[in-house]
């Protein structure tokens, strides 16, 4: 009985890490492993893998984190084409020379006749269902093993975390995904402490991105950045998640600061332009509290930018308990971290970087309250 036990237990941890046995394929004499992936599916990929592919938004981004993009083949269109507000493309462009797998973009399907010329050890697959998943590895006779990243931009997910660590198991890079998982708690605690106990400053997000680029009227409820803060986000009464407001609706809640999602920055100065009157009946925009932040949910979430947001965020609210931060090379310090370069300068080039809005010419100036 005890021994019983004993080898249960054993098979009870194993399958609780994401590897639940091995084997060796008949065909091909390799060493296989079998994995359970994010949809609970089970999995049988090389114990060896030196061949990837990921697809799916957010895909190639969790390889990139795992220090494995030599390991990659082939990329989607989408990532090819686009360099734009995407840390891990632009501190890997050599990524974008690789062979196409398919259009890329939510949605869309991988190009199945590309994947099997390119021989992949295993495809790693975002936001599909298990039916998707079995009908691509049936079609092409690769492993597709699934990831998820749960809630979208939040810094306690748990979801993501199991995704990394799986990825980390398959391609041996274990270590490197307990690190990238103790960096962004790591961080999420720092930020935490720091501003445990301040009296919140009430806040709003605009510009935020949805299918699509949007002005100051889209907003997020329970936005990550705000929570980690410890900022009161007067949009928070409507419930969790994105949400497009009234515009006469910030006339009510007049919160002292304004954030605004520069992927939006353009539609909100043109629309400014046209309606200077209602900007300037805002407290915010009176008093001089309007600042950028760069956007983060770019084919899915960019956590080391949604990171570096939350720090420049807390730099502007409590200015006294981020003295010693700087905004920029805090980004570049997460940047390099998470993809291997810093770019928060390429970033800031493309959208404007942190700093406040002068919604009269539209200039961003790298200016921040300093503390008393």
């Amino acid at each position: 009985m005890k021994r019983f036990l004993a080898l249960f237990l054993i098979l009870l941890v194993v399958s609780m890490s994401g590897c639940i046995g091995s084997s060796t394929n008949t065909e091909t004499g390799k060493a296989m492993i079998t994995v359970t992936d994010a949809l609970g599916r089970t999995v049988e990929v090389p114990a060896k893998v030196t061949r990837i592919v990921a697809v799916g938004p957010g895909a190639l981004r969790l390889i990139v984190y795992l220090n494995a993009s030599d390991m990659v083949v082939g990329v989607e269109d989408f990532e090819k084409r686009y360099n734009f507000g995407r840390p891990y493309i632009i501190a890997h462009p050599e990524l974008k020379e690789l062979p196409s797998i398919g259009p890329g973009g939510p949605g869309k399907l991988p190009d199945f006749e590309a994947l099997i010329q390119l021989k992949p050890d295993v495809i790693f697959i975002t936001y599909v269902d298990r039916k998707t998943a079995d009908d691509i590895q049936a079609k092409t006779g690769i492993p597709v093993v699934v990831l998820s990243y749960g809630r979208l931009a939040t810094f306690e997910d748990e979801e993501l975390f199991k995704s990394l660590e799986l990825a980390g198991k398959i391609l041996g890079k274990e270590k490197r995904a307990e690190e990238v998982i103790n960096f962004i708690k790591s961080l999420q605690k720092d930020l935490m402490e720091r501003t445990s106990g301040v009296e919140p400053k009430t806040v709003y997000v605009g510009g935020i991105g949805y299918k699509g680029a949007h002005g100051i009227e889209s907003t997020e409820a329970e936005y990550p950045p705000f929570v980690v803060t410890h900022a009161k986000n007067v949009a928070d009464e409507l419930g969790e998640g994105h949400h497009l407001i009234d515009k006469e609706k910030l006339l009510e809640w007049q919160p002292e600061y304004i954030f605004i999602d520069e992927g939006g920055l353009k539609l909100i100065l043109d629309d400014y332009k046209k309606d200077p009157d209602f900007y300037n009946s805002l407290r915010a925009v009176k008093e001089g509290n309007v600042y950028g932040i760069l956007p983060y949910n770019f084919y899915t979430t960019n956590i080391g930018t949604a990171l570096a947001d939350a720090y420049f965020i807390g730099k502007v609210l409590y200015p006294d308990r981020f003295e010693d931060i700087d905004p920029a090379k805090k980004a570049d310090e997460i940047y390099t971290f998470l993809v291997g370069k810093p770019v928060y300068s390429v970033m800031a080039e493309q959208f404007g970087g942190f700093g406040k809005i002068d919604l009269t010419n539209g200039t961003v100036e790298y200016s921040l309250p300093v503390s008393p």
